[in-house]
């Protein structure tokens, strides 16, 4: 693992203090956000039991992008999650950016997926 003082590391830290407030319910799961240079990825995840509802990525051929990292495939995954997430019968979730700044592809991806049918 880092030092303590490099970006992978400080943003663990902002991500461990937004998940002591940020909680996924079975009735409200977490709309977890990660993002890498090249890829996103987006998951309903329900707290209580531990497990992941539906999930989205880049890295999926149904989301059709050339790259990854870039707001276009952003929003294609935000799209992606909020579909699946109303199929399985999920309109109300709570966001965590996962210590990511709220800008940009993460930015993206939640419009679209509030575009899209989720609220938060």
């Amino acid at each position: 693992m880092a030092a303590n003082n490099t970006k992978y590391a400080k943003r663990k830290k902002r991500h461990a203090s937004i998940r002591q407030k940020v909680k996924g319910t079975s009735e409200r799961p977490r709309l977890n956000v990660f993002r890498s240079s090249k890829h996103i990825y987006a998951q309903l995840i329900d707290d209580t039991k531990g497990e992941t509802i539906v999930s989205a990525s880049t890295v999926e051929k149904d989301v059709d992008v050339s790259h990854g990292g870039n707001q276009e495939a952003a929003t294609k995954v935000g799209e992606l999650v909020a579909k699946r997430a109303s199929e399985k019968g999920y309109e109300s979730v709570v966001f965590d950016r996962g210590g990511f700044v709220y800008h940009g592809r993460v930015k993206a991806l939640a419009d679209a997926a509030r575009e899209n049918g989720l609220k938060f």
